[in-house]
């Protein structure tokens, strides 16, 4: 949060994805390195808890089953946007 701070207005957390709303400093539209961060932290934590199936090209990529390799991104435009993605 230091180094890439975020403000979470919402958060949904499903079985088998999430929705987030934040909102980024002024000028800042770097949603990819905060995701990154988020994914990688969280995969070290719970490396332990289960074992997965990786295939070996997650595995070269250092990549954990847990989470999807994209994510989709929207610029809230304003209050009426902000509204119907809640």
């Amino acid at each position: 949060m230091r180094k890439h701070p975020f403000i979470i207005a919402a958060v949904v957390i499903l079985p088998d994805h999430l929705h987030c709303i934040w909102t980024l400093p002024e000028n800042d539209q770097d949603f990819s390195t905060r995701w990154r961060l988020i994914k990688s932290y969280f995969s070290r934590k719970c490396e332990t808890i289960s074992p997965e199936n990786i295939s070996i090209s997650r595995k070269k990529k250092k990549q954990r089953a847990i989470w999807q390799y994209r994510f989709w991104e929207h610029l809230i435009k304003d209050e009426i946007d902000f509204l119907s993605s809640c």
